[in-house]
């Protein structure tokens, strides 16, 4: 054992950091190798975190999707108001999927273990996943409330001191179309808790360390100076910006005001559209992790994801609006919601430090899901991300087809058309979807799929930027447009839709926003463009 150290030097402090990310990286790769759906092991929707025994985030793992950065740590505070942590044995383990008090919609469950030395808790491993389904319409736009999406899982535990609630499998499994890869799921996430807890022991045996809180408080103090110290950099005053979207049955209206104060911010989305009657309102946790994200993005990538990079930012939103619903507000698909709030920041920040962010991404998230009955009538669903093109930057270009502000992977054709029966009969870059510039926006992309099943099978989409586009920033032209059709003809993807044998879907992603004026787009970079085909080609 190492003697325990007076203080933490550099040295120390690297060590400890970097056994903390391997513990969760780890845990992240357990999860991949151990869960039953594609939602993990394909398109990395989950995260592991580590936090101390006040429910402040220490780690989380690298590959972590950015929304649950700030929501996972926020669950574990929740259990510990409502339960509070005598009520907590060894052996416990939680769960919850509240969208409220979760990552913001109960597809999402969190499972949490709180871990004891000494018979004192000193930390707790938390983890969330995607389920592959949760009941409900499937992820249905068209949901005028929560009650319609799902099984609700209140805070409660999964496991009391080792003994698991028989009754609440029993119970998930009745009310999921897919209840072996639910619950196949959810185990994995247990299995990644314990992992977790295993190592963390190990590491504080190492070093004699009775509790997390020490190491917490130097690495929280260390982010939280990191961060005033990049918001001084910018100069104080209140920045604007306003966007539309296209919305369900009307646009929908984006607004913050972005004020720096020293070394403090704060978003305040007043003037934001209220709160709406269909499943793509975004709770306050997620609004607020998506904003952190963004300001850490523009001032300080490079930073470590903790508890004390948050608190020189607040966000204020109206409660009844669309960032910040009141239950029981459907939030099934609050993504098509809360992938804006980054872009709405970076509107804001590029009115004083431009070079620091990029242009309007060809994103929220796009999503295929279909559910229909297998030949021996069970159920099934599956859900299919397929990505759209990143805004220029003031050095490069956009990625093409990259998730952002989620990293998401796309599903690949191999997958889906083995899980399902679909095929693709085509999957390529969309030429000219990506916004003119100095640098050009990234470019979207165009799936073709063709129903083969010879019975019919539900359809609902997650598509946006479908009637405005990403915005250029410095001059730059904005993205394409993205667009669903059906058998040739453009839906309403708002809506589900059933498919029968032979049936063919076109989803067209949108492309990113361009950076800079056209006019100064270097030649070479053009004659690129043309060589890859990422321009369309003119009519002779």
């Amino acid at each position: 054992m190492i003697k325990p150290p007076e203080r933490f030097d550099a040295i120390t402090l690297e060590v400890l950091w970097t056994r903390i990310i391997s513990i969760v990286d780890e845990a992240a790769k357990a999860i991949v190798r151990t869960s039953f759906s594609t939602l993990s092991n394909e398109a990395n929707d989950f995260a592991c975190m580590l936090t101390d025994a006040r429910g402040w985030a220490l780690a989380q793992n690298t590959g972590s999707i950015p929304s649950f950065i700030g929501t996972l740590p926020a669950t574990v505070r929740h259990f510990l108001r409502a339960m509070g942590p005598d009520a907590m044995r060894p052996g416990d383990v939680l769960i919850t999927n509240d969208a409220w008090m979760g990552t913001g919609h109960m597809s999402d469950v969190s499972v949490l273990k709180p871990i004891f030395r000494g018979g004192r808790l000193c930390a707790f491993s938390a983890t969330t996943s995607h389920m592959p389904d949760i009941g409900g319409r499937v992820r249905a736009i068209e949901a005028r409330e929560i009650f319609e999406e799902g099984l609700h899982i209140p805070l409660m535990k999964l496991r009391t001191e080792g003994r698991t609630n028989a009754t609440l499998i029993e119970l998930i499994r009745a009310n999921v179309r897919t209840p072996d890869q639910t619950v196949g799921d959810i185990w994995a996430q247990v299995g990644a808790n314990e992992l977790i807890e295993r190592r963390l022991l190990r590491l504080l045996d190492d070093y004699g360390l009775d509790s997390l809180r020490e190491l917490g408080d130097e690495l929280f103090s260390r982010a939280e100076r990191a961060m005033r110290t990049a918001i001084r950099a910018v100069p104080d005053g209140t920045y604007r910006y306003a966007m539309r979207t296209d919305g369900v049955d009307a646009p929908l209206d984006f607004k913050v005001a972005l004020t720096i104060t020293g070394d403090e911010i704060v978003a305040d989305y007043t003037g934001t559209s209220p709160q709406q009657p269909r499943a793509i309102n975004c709770v306050l946790a997620y609004t607020s992790a998506m904003t952190a994200y963004a300001i850490k993005c523009a001032l300080l990538p490079g930073l470590a994801n903790n508890e004390g990079m948050y608190r020189p930012i607040t966000v204020a939103a109206p409660e009844g609006c669309i960032l910040n619903p009141r239950f029981p507000a459907a939030v099934v698909s609050r993504a098509v919601t809360g992938h804006y709030v980054p872009v709405l920041l970076f509107g804001a920040l590029h009115q004083v430090i431009p070079e620091r962010v990029m242009a309007g991404v060809g994103s929220p998230l796009w999503a295929v899901q279909q559910t229909g009955l297998r030949a021996d009538g069970r159920p099934y669903t599956n859900i299919f991300f397929f990505n759209g093109g990143t805004g220029a930057t003031p050095v490069k270009d956009g990625e093409n087809v990259l998730s952002w502000p989620s990293n998401i992977s796309s599903t690949p054709v191999e997958v889906a058309e083995r899980n399902s029966p679909l095929f693709f009969r085509a999957k390529r870059l969309r030429p000219s979807s990506g916004g003119r510039g100095r640098f050009r926006g990234g470019l979207g992309q165009d799936i073709l799929i063709e129903c083969e099943s010879d019975i019919p099978v539900v359809v609902s989409f997650m598509a946006e930027r479908t009637a405005f586009p990403a915005p250029g920033f410095a001059g730059g032209g904005p993205g394409g447009l993205g667009d669903v059709r059906i058998n040739g003809r453009r839906i309403d993807h708002r809506r589900q839709h059933v498919l029968r044998k032979g049936d063919t879907v076109l989803v067209r992603t949108p492309g990113g926003g361009g950076y800079g004026q056209p006019a100064q787009r270097d030649a070479e970079r053009l004659t690129r463009d043309r060589r890859m085909g990422y321009v369309a080609r003119r009519a002779p």
